[in-house]
């Protein structure tokens, strides 16, 4: 990179400006490059990373800055962050909407809690550590120390970030991630041992468990704790495991281990603790379950293979379309486009079978099986003036959404609420068109942000646009896309003969 000397202020102003611009493309052809070249493209390229980077916080702060919060709900009012019908969402930023970060996350076509991460340090490089943003935008620091510089100091006041800073920007493009992350830890608690514990008592009020798939049917789950805590669960693990390696257990330790994570927490039998009760929302195709096909499907959210799920149904005694003790069944009707007809229970399914078509009540069912009729028996539910769903309604609604449709989400149906896309105060009817799944941040954000529209089509699309401008499209899950529209007919792009 070159460097250009400044000796007025107008050169210093376009050194800045010189320095924070894209290097030169002017690239040859990879195949072209010798190890000398090749390395200096990979260092151009982290260099242009961090310049992108810095632009991107400057935008965020842009966004945050025509974002004010005097548009949110009062605490005390309707909607407001106080009433506890509303969760307060994280992260917040003074004086700017509690739906910014929402904002963000629908421009990057990310989920809330990714985009809060460039959020978050975009605040923490203005306001505690302007000397590495302004590292950052000149290329001179890469964006992933910069990050870790963030991460350690954006809890700490601004005075104490920036001493820190003193100290470890002109190493910090000399240490490793780890090695800098340690070393502002070290000078952290150095100069200030209070702001460490704040930090640790932060990381603790935000401690969850989470879940999320991998890869060929498998998921993990992780659990924010402490150290201390992590050790003696990881301890206890891996004694029970070694004892079971010990006693002739044949499988690798790591899968031993899994299992014994997975005996604890579902309970052991003789535990003594109360009884507890789990729902597994297992969502599957017919021809799947009977292998003519290798259509797979999901557990609770998680996506299986359907080897897997008829081992699973066979597993809980369910493989033959029978309902499991204590769960429940319901069959899900869908057209070729995979756009959901009806819901309907086995139940349900066997008296409509056996009392056939109300409008012809005479008509038998022919020989092979086919209905004398084409009347159809079951469809979507019908409507209700009444502004809460009825039974059914909620059934056909949470079926074919199966997770909240705000784009990027994905939280399952049974923490999400049943909303009115059409608000039902403005005359929108409790109709399964008119209702989608959405989460209880979606659901509040729709309902008190301003800016924000949801409209939805008859067959459940749903598109999303922010106070931005940006629309995005969600599809229930296994609709597939509208064929395109075939191109106009020119008559002029006809070979003879016409």
């Amino acid at each position: 990179m070159q460097q250009v000397a400044a000796s007025s202020g107008v050169e210093s102003l376009l050194a800045d400006w010189l320095a924070v611009l894209p290097e030169s493309d002017a690239r040859l052809p990879v195949s072209r490059l010798g190890a000398g070249e090749v390395a200096a493209e990979l260092g151009r390229i982290q260099r242009d990373r961090a310049r992108e980077a810095a632009r991107e916080a400057e935008l965020i702060l842009r966004l945050a800055e025509l974002r004010p919060d005097t548009d949110d709900p009062p605490e005390r009012g309707p909607g407001g962050r106080r009433r506890r019908a509303w969760r307060r969402t994280a992260p917040e930023f003074v004086g700017v909407s509690e739906f910014f970060p929402d904002e963000v996350a629908h421009a990057i076509n990310l989920g809330r809690g990714t985009a809060a991460f460039p959020a978050r340090r975009a605040f923490a490089w203005r306001e505690n550590l302007p000397a590495t943003f302004a590292a950052l935008r000149r290329g001179q620091l890469d964006e992933r120390r910069a990050d870790v510089l963030a991460d350690v100091l954006q809890h700490t006041s601004p005075e104490l970030a920036r001493a820190v800073e003193a100290v470890l920007l002109p190493e910090a493009a000399e240490l490793s991630l780890a090695a800098l992350r340690r070393r502002a830890l070290e000078v952290l608690a150095e100069l200030d041992a209070d702001a460490v514990e704040r930090r640790r008592t932060e990381a603790q009020r935000a401690a969850d468990v989470r879940a999320y798939p991998t890869a060929d049917g498998m998921a993990a789950l992780t659990t924010d704790m402490t150290a201390e805590g992590a050790a003696a669960c990881y301890a206890v693990i891996d004694a029970l495991a070694a004892m079971a390696k010990a006693d002739g257990d044949p499988r690798p330790i790591g899968a031993i281990r899994s299992s014994i994570h997975t005996m604890l927490l579902l309970r052991p039998a003789d535990h003594g603790l109360g009884a507890v009760t789990i729902n597994l929302t297992v969502t599957a195709a017919l021809d799947g379950l009977e292998g003519a096909s290798a259509r797979g499907g999901e557990v609770n959210g998680f996506p299986v293979t359907a080897a897997h799920l008829r081992d699973l149904l066979a597993r809980v005694r369910a493989l033959g379309l029978t309902t499991p003790e204590g769960g429940s069944l319901t069959f899900a009707l869908t057209d070729q486009h995979g756009r959901l007809l009806a819901t309907i229970t086995a139940a349900e399914l066997a008296r409509l079978a056996t009392a056939g078509c109300t409008d012809h009540p005479d008509t038998q069912p022919t020989v092979d099986q086919s209905p004398a009729c084409d009347c159809p028996v079951v469809g979507m539910p019908d409507d209700t003036d009444a502004y809460e769903p009825r039974a059914a309604q909620r059934r056909f609604v949470t079926t074919r959404d199966r997770r909240c449709r705000a784009p990027n989400c994905g939280q399952r149906v049974g923490m999400a609420d049943l909303d009115h896309v059409v608000p039902h105060g403005q005359g929108g009817r409790t109709t399964c068109a008119n209702l989608c799944c959405l989460c209880r941040s979606h659901h509040r954000l729709k309902t008190f942000a301003r800016g924000w529209t949801f409209r939805m089509d008859p067959d459940g699309t749903l598109h999303v646009t922010s106070p931005s401008g940006i629309t995005r499209t969600t599809r229930p899950p296994g609709l597939r896309r509208p064929e395109p529209e075939p191109p106009p007919y020119e008559p002029e792009s006809d070979p003879p003969p016409f």
